[in-house]
């Protein structure tokens, strides 16, 4: 009983040695922008509107895009201070206003953390959508009234940054 406890102690400790020696050297795998929201489980309610606004291919493709990402805790948020608005953004009739507030959250190129800190605090960034985002980054970095609560998840096609609001152009 003592040798096949002993046994399965070793199979085990070799096992968890040889998976730890694979892991190690495992390199994380890349994906686009809309792969790594999808994987990432906190942006089901931006992969959903991605879908319904037909952005899927365009943030699958070449770019390189800037993507100030809103969790779903965001979508949440915009939800209780505008009751009903994810239901209404989401219908088919829609589909040119949900396009305007996607496109609000991306600026072509691939623009780095280390980049905004380098811009003068208060400028005015040009999104895909036409619009502007103001970028703060005196105490933490901010789009627009966005907080930004994590940077630089590099993808294929350019690079997401986490946001705890959803942006809405002024229009």
């Amino acid at each position: 009983m003592k040798s096949k406890l002993t046994s399965v102690i070793v199979v085990a400790i070799l096992t968890a040695t040889v998976g730890f020696a694979n892991f190690q050297h495992h390199k994380p795998v890349k994906a686009d922008i809309v792969d790594m929201a999808v994987n990432a489980k906190s942006f089901t309610t931006l992969v959903a509107a991605v879908k319904a606004a037909g952005l899927v291919d365009t943030l699958k493709g070449n770019g390189p895009f800037t993507v100030f990402a809103p969790t779903d805790e965001a979508f949440k948020k915009l939800e209780k201070e505008n009751p009903g608005i994810l239901k209404d953004l989401l219908k088919p009739e829609n589909k040119e206003k949900l396009t305007k507030i996607l496109t609000y959250h991306v600026v072509p190129g691939k623009v780095m953390a280390s980049d905004v800190l380098k811009l003068k605090n208060g400028t005015h960034v040009k999104t895909v959508n036409g619009a502007s985002v103001k970028v703060s980054n005196k105490h933490g970095v901010k789009v627009d009234n966005a907080k930004v609560i994590k940077t630089d998840i590099d993808c294929t096609n350019g690079v997401i940054h986490v946001i705890d609001t959803v942006l809405i152009p002024k229009s």
